[in-house]
């Protein structure tokens, strides 16, 4: 009988988000501290984000630690400032990943405590897993966990893997 192997090679925890793919681990290209708090933007004045290249549509992931925030850049205002779906507070950890040249095709997921999952599948369906258990494996091809419309209390330590 034959049975499924699982080798990974990358892997990130998860931010659910109703409108931010899981980015790709190995685009990312930007590691800091926000410096500085304004609507809608992150600021850091120690990375220049016209050099580094930040495009439009570029993924945030900002500390995972505490409060996790997924968000798009949505413009590059200048050198300290980018525009973001979802503000980043000040003093927040940040990493951003090149989802415009390296997106994510398709991961599975490794369901630390269980819940509901809904997922978009690479293929662009909206589905919902009931009861997944903890500690298992999802494989199914996945580019976004959404945060809300669980029909029950969703999972999480969400850990995507490529």
């Amino acid at each position: 009988m034959a049975y499924q192997k699982l080798q990974v090679s990358r892997a990130l925890e998860v931010i659910p988000s109703d409108t931010v793919n899981i980015p790709d681990p190995a685009s990312e290209y930007i590691s800091s501290t926000s410096t500085g708090a304004s609507a809608g933007q992150l600021v850091d004045t120690s990375v220049n984000f016209e050099e580094k290249g930040v495009k439009v549509g570029d993924i945030v992931y900002a500390d995972l630690a505490g409060a996790p925030i997924a968000a798009y850049v949505t413009a590059l205002e200048d050198a300290d400032n980018i525009n973001v779906s979802t503000e980043i507070p000040s003093g927040k950890d940040y990493k951003i990943y090149r989802a415009t040249e390296f997106p994510n095709n398709g991961c599975v997921l490794y369901v630390g405590a269980a819940g509901d999952v809904i997922v978009l599948t690479a293929g662009g369906d909206l589905i919902e897993f009931e009861g997944v258990l903890a500690g298992t494996y999802h494989p199914v091809n996945v580019l976004r966990v959404n945060a809300t419309g669980h029909t029950t209390a969703a999972a999480t330590k969400i850990i995507a893997l490529w």
